[in-house]
């Protein structure tokens, strides 16, 4: 347990940093943050705290800077979600009472807002669809091994991807594969497209096992990733100077460039919580210099989608989480108000 003193001296170090970039020293400290206490004892405190992880010393400085676990210690207990001023709250308001005609545009709005204030890079997607009901599915043979799926939804989505298969298709088992989809799956959520209903479809069409696997896979590969990423300031976070870095500018591009990879972050945000991952806690390998932000938005049957923000782990992590949070209130009185 860390005692009120070194919690303080750990918070001033981690906004130091975050401020300047630099190593931090006892000096700094004790000159920027009014510690009332000796430089002896910071340095003694300082010390004892990258004993137990919280902060690194580099090699080359006398300073300290914050470690992985700093951070998450700093994000769970002494972080301050009050850190936007009166300006970014009317700018924000005025942004989000856009008259839109689609929940979709309010999320595109909403990141852009985000990614305006925080300047930091923001990546969203718009409301999941697999909650979405099933009105139509439609296969159209468009060559002999070519199958074209559509999937039209209640919320008035279509999903449609291509599959092709190994072996000649027939319009007979076409025309079947219409009848049997539509009529288990009509009305019911798009996640019921799944294990469970591969293996009845199997069973109704047992001599044709080869045709339906791959459809299964490829409709539920549609309804996954054949959704649109939005994505605001991708060169705002060249102004940091982790990205001076080429490795780390060039593995930072890459990520923006894999959509499967930025969806799965996206789509692991939990319902109406904040999530915070930091450096490795993040599941991938390419995340490991980055510290990323998400936010999913619902209310009642009403999902907005998701939202996050990537960056360097020396992310303003007060502001990022204070702008989230007022966007998330905004968002909500616009539902209040009918909106939809």
């Amino acid at each position: 347990m860390l005692d009120n003193r070194k919690k303080r001296i750990l918070q001033a170090i981690i906004e130091e940093y975050i401020n300047t970039a630099e190593p931090v020293s006892s000096g700094s400290l004790l000159q920027n943050y009014g510690l009332e206490c000796s430089s002896a004892t910071i340095r003694n405190d300082m010390a004892e705290l990258e004993h137990v992880g919280y902060l690194d010393k580099p090699h080359t400085s006398a300073g300290r800077i914050p470690s992985a676990k700093g951070y998450r210690f700093y994000v769970d207990e002494l972080l301050k979600d009050d850190n936007i001023s009166i300006q970014e709250m009317k700018y924000i308001k005025s942004k989000l009472e856009t008259k839109v005609n689609e929940i979709e545009e309010l999320t595109k709005i909403a990141s852009n807002t985000l990614s305006e204030i925080t300047h930091y890079t923001s990546v969203a997607i718009g409301p999941r669809t697999r909650k979405h009901n099933i009105v139509d599915i439609k296969f159209v043979l468009l060559g002999s091994r070519v199958l074209m799926a559509v999937i039209l939804t209640d919320a008035g989505a279509i999903k449609e991807t291509i599959i092709k298969f190994d072996q000649d298709i027939t319009e007979s088992q076409v025309s079947n594969l219409n009848i049997l989809f539509n009529n288990k799956l009509r009305g019911m959520p798009l996640e019921k497209i799944d294990e469970p209903f591969e293996q009845y479809i199997m069973n109704e069409m047992s001599n044709e096992v080869k045709v339906i696997k791959p459809i299964i896979e490829q409709i539920n590969y549609a309804i996954v990733y054949n959704t649109d990423v939005y994505l605001e300031g991708a060169n705002k976070v060249f102004n940091f100077p982790e990205f001076k870095k080429l490795e780390v500018a060039r593995t930072f591009l890459n990520i923006l460039d894999t959509k499967e990879l930025v969806l799965d972050i996206l789509n692991s945000s939990l319902a109406e919580d904040i999530n915070v991952y930091i450096g490795d806690e993040n599941e991938y390998s390419e995340l490991k210099d980055f510290s990323i932000i998400t936010f999913r938005h619902t209310i009642g049957k009403h999902d907005l989608g998701t939202i996050g923000i990537i960056g360097p782990t020396r992310m303003d992590y007060s502001k990022v989480i204070s702008v989230m949070k007022y966007i998330s209130k905004k968002l909500n009185e616009q539902l209040g108000k009918g909106m939809f």
